[in-house]
């Protein structure tokens, strides 16, 4: 018997329907901002990401899917920003429009020890923004996230804010750690003191509590930001502030890719275990579209874990659903007519199904209540000479006879009715 790869799930039609909803909520929000969507392929050549998320980030090291041949090497995406500048730059996006507002949802993967919250095939929904290096897109792209926090009815999740500085910034921040680290090296784990010369700053994401200890120590502050980026950053708290979205402001933040610059943050929630506590994240990176070939534009972004979102939805999403008709056939002519009242009722937007395992009507009622019907339309001989259909109520068992032309307007009434209140 085959078993599904470790770290991947399978999404039953039980499940589907949440998945729907969240993957709707998000949509009707992105559009209140004017973003729209785009799709890029799953496989993308694996340079596009050693070049982007940096050669010696963890992600390229340890965690892509990788296939060669004797001429080239792909990756299957394991993160969405990367693949949206590469078709924003192929497809000459910046002439079309001076600013690009787009958002995906879709799988990504990594391989990595799977445990919860963290699989190999897994899912984001997030946007980029690109085009622009204005302090007025980091407020609307933290405003935007938090708004779907709230439409996705998540509570006590928090926003950590941070600016990492432009590219000086970020070379002086490096030099500052490496020179305050160096004497304690011998308390980080063998891991860090490999980022001490790869990567320090990713030092900072370490949750090895030894590591944690000596970053602590180091009483980080922003005296890393030149003039214009601190400016920025104090412009983007003052936005935020004025929109009444609550943040908190975490000088050890600082992402795992290369290619964040200046704002940057993370949104957490108690409820996950703190080392996989992250439900989302994002920032800006204002010098990549240029570093794999395209015009010197700013950009920024965001993307959640759907996953994880759902780990931490205290009731959780309900998913849209309509009002199921289920017909029931007494004897062959009758099955023949329930299909071609099937037919009709699916042309005018109406849910419906029938009995195709040849039930007794019995069988058929515990059918249509497994499922959920509201109504059932019962149909034998008596009805097909009269040219009525029986129509039951399953919530209340009330039933009446209805004119065969009259059956989508009763149907229409009753719904509409049922759903209003």
């Amino acid at each position: 018997m085959f078993k599904k790869v470790a770290g991947c799930r399978d999404i039953l039609p039980e499940q589907a329907g949440l998945w729907q909803r969240l993957e709707q909520i998000s949509r009707e929000v992105f559009t209140l901002y004017n973003y729209k969507e785009i799709r890029t392929p799953l496989l993308e050549e694996s340079s596009l990401f050693n070049r982007s998320l940096g050669e010696v980030a963890e992600i390229v090291q340890k965690q892509m899917f990788i296939f060669q041949s004797e001429t080239d090497s792909y990756a299957l995406r394991p993160e969405g920003t990367a693949s949206v500048v590469r078709a924003y730059i192929e497809n000459n996006l910046d002439k079309a429009s001076a600013l690009a507002k787009l958002y995906y949802i879709g799988p990504m993967f990594r391989r990595e020890r799977p445990q919860k919250g963290r699989l190999r095939q897994f899912h984001h929904v997030g946007c980029e923004v690109l085009g622009s290096r204005e302090s007025g897109l980091d407020i609307e792209v933290i405003s935007l996230m938090d708004a779907l926090l709230k439409s996705f009815a998540i509570v006590n999740y928090r926003i950590k804010l941070n600016s990492l500085g432009c590219a000086a910034d970020k070379k002086n921040f490096a030099d500052f750690l490496r020179k305050n680290i160096s004497h304690n090296l011998s308390k980080l784990c063998p891991e860090c003191n490999t980022r001490y010369n790869l990567n320090v700053m990713r030092i900072l994401d370490c949750k090895n509590t030894g590591c944690q200890d000596v970053i602590r120590d180091l009483k980080i502050q922003d005296t890393c930001l030149c003039q214009e980026c601190a400016v920025h950053f104090t412009e983007v708290k003052n936005g935020l502030d004025l929109l009444g979205v609550k943040y908190e402001v975490s000088p050890y933040l600082v992402r795992g890719l290369d290619y964040y610059t200046r704002t940057v943050f993370e949104i957490t929630h108690d409820s996950l275990e703190s080392q996989q506590n992250a439900i989302g994240a994002g920032g800006r990176y204002d010098n990549l579209i240029k570093e794999v070939g395209g015009p010197d534009l700013g950009a920024i972004g965001f993307a959640f874990g759907m996953e994880r979102l759902f780990l931490v939805m205290q009731e959780g999403l309900k998913p849209q659903s309509k009002p199921l008709i289920y017909a029931i056939g007494l004897g062959d002519e009758a099955r023949k007519q329930c299909l071609l009242i099937l037919d009709e009722l699916r042309k005018n937007g109406i849910a419906s199904d029938t009995d195709y395992e040849n039930k007794s009507i019995k069988g058929a009622m515990r059918k249509a209540n497994d499922l959920g019907a509201e109504y059932v339309l019962i149909l034998g001989d008596d009805e097909i000479k009269k040219n009525t259909i029986m129509l039951k109520q399953m919530s209340s068992g009330k039933q009446e006879e209805v004119k065969r032309e009259e059956l989508v307007g009763k149907i229409k009434c009753y719904t509409h009715i049922h759903a209003v209140n």
